[in-house]
């Protein structure tokens, strides 16, 4: 065995650890139901404004795609990727790896997130969204953070419908070391 596949192997263990000793803060069903709430009260703000949504990639990717599933309305999907994690578990500077395509000026703006934790990021995509003269700028995320640390003070998301405690968290589009975006609902490592 190479020492790559040994180390895959190590990773794997770690990983499947990891999930079998993990919280469950948020179930799927819980989730599902959220996402539900979201939905309605987006639809009813935004139905009939021909929004562009902009998923935050990659946390935004699984909430994005099960949210606009539920969007029974005209709209345009887009996407833009800002991170400050780059698969560590600490925030570091906001970098850029793509800007959106579809145009902002004059549009209806709706970003889609996994979580508003510090929020260094939304704020950034915010002022972008601001500056490229969208009509409007509205944020969806999943999950709100519950701390006092937030990068502007009172930032909260206009569509969010799950808190958490102030812990690492996981799942539905979050990820632990990049892995783990895919389980079925919100958890927290054993002791974090």
């Amino acid at each position: 065995m190479s020492k790559l596949d040994k180390e895959a192997l190590e990773s794997l263990d770690s990983m499947r650890e990891l999930m079998d000793n993990a919280d469950c803060l948020i179930s799927q069903e819980q989730v599902e139901r959220a996402l539900d709430r979201m939905a309605a009260a987006i639809s009813k703000d935004l139905g009939d404004k021909l929004p562009v949504f902009y998923c935050v990639m990659n946390g935004g990717l699984i909430t994005t795609g099960h949210l606009l599933t539920r969007l029974g309305f005209p709209l345009e999907v887009d996407y833009l990727h800002a991170t400050r994690y780059r698969n560590e578990l600490r925030g570091g500077e906001l970098f850029w790896r793509v800007s959106p395509e579809i145009p902002m000026a004059g549009r209806h703006v709706v970003i889609v997130d996994d979580i508003l934790d510090e929020g260094s990021t939304l704020a950034a995509i915010l002022a972008y969204c601001k500056e490229a003269q969208a009509a409007s700028v509205t944020t969806a995320v999943l999950v709100d953070k519950q701390h006092d640390r937030k990068a502007v003070p009172g930032l909260k998301a206009d569509y969010c419908s799950l808190e958490v405690a102030d812990r690492y968290v996981f799942g539905f589009g979050m990820d632990y070391k990049g892995y783990w975006r895919n389980a079925p609902g919100i958890f927290a490592p054993k002791g974090m």
